[in-house]
């Protein structure tokens, strides 16, 4: 028997993975795989936090017996017979960061280790990076490559200006313009072409961004561009 669950991140559209298992999979299998396919780090406390179909807690599973046993002792079998409907994965527990794994039914089919069968996104350092996905945009800024976005008819004023304009006039265009962003930054990977959307609130140029789509380096170092261009 196949099991069948689906991690998501909380409040963002643009990311998932489905995995398959069997049943006798244990929740550190479980945990050890989803930490390599989603780089999540090797050196933090993990814990499953076991939620029932309405939403309320009915298990801990840890590194250690936090009342319910340990995950390399539970299987996945064994919490779907309990009546767990999801979990919260804990994958560093001292800075809260968890992703939301969903039981999605099972079905007939050999035993397997757990693997993904579908997938959308990056990973989820890169929404902590920045990354803002097309379905996360607001309405306004959502357009495909090559089209030009819709910003209403403030901005065609705008450009036309009148010599006139006094300074209040001004600071409320540039108020407008900051609304119309919605602190995004749009940026084209140099690679592949596609436009990719940054929060700038959270954007950090320290930080390894990769295109979603082409997975090569957004913003390459200045010694990788000299030797491209020589």
């Amino acid at each position: 028997m196949l099991y069948k669950y689906r991690v998501t991140l909380a409040g963002i559209k643009g990311f998932y993975r489905v995995y398959e298992m069997g049943g006798e999979t244990t929740l550190y299998e479980f945990h050890k795989q989803m930490r390599a396919d989603m780089e999540f780090p090797q050196d933090q406390l993990i814990m499953f936090k076991a939620l029932d179909a309405g939403g309320g807690v009915v298990a801990r599973y840890g590194l250690f017996d936090l009342g319910s046993g340990t995950v390399d002792n539970v299987t996945v079998a064994q919490t779907v017979k309990s009546g767990v409907a999801s979990f919260l994965y804990f994958y560093d527990v001292p800075n809260r960061k968890s992703v939301i794994v969903t039981f999605e039914g099972e079905e007939e089919g050999a035993e397997c280790s757990p693997s993904i069968v579908n997938s959308k996104g990056p990973n989820p350092i890169e929404f902590e990076n920045g990354y803002v996905a097309f379905e996360d945009l607001p309405d306004s800024q959502r357009h495909l490559p090559g089209q030009k976005p819709d910003w209403g008819s403030d901005d065609d004023d705008d450009a036309d200006g009148s010599a006139g304009a006094d300074d209040d006039d001004s600071d409320e265009e540039e108020e407008d313009d900051d609304e119309d962003g919605d602190g995004l930054i749009e940026y084209e990977c140099p690679h592949c072409g596609t436009v990719i959307f940054f929060d700038e609130n959270a954007f950090d140029m320290e930080e390894e961004h990769l295109c979603p789509n082409c997975h090569r380096k957004v913003f390459e170092d200045d010694g990788e561009d000299g030797d491209d261009e020589e």
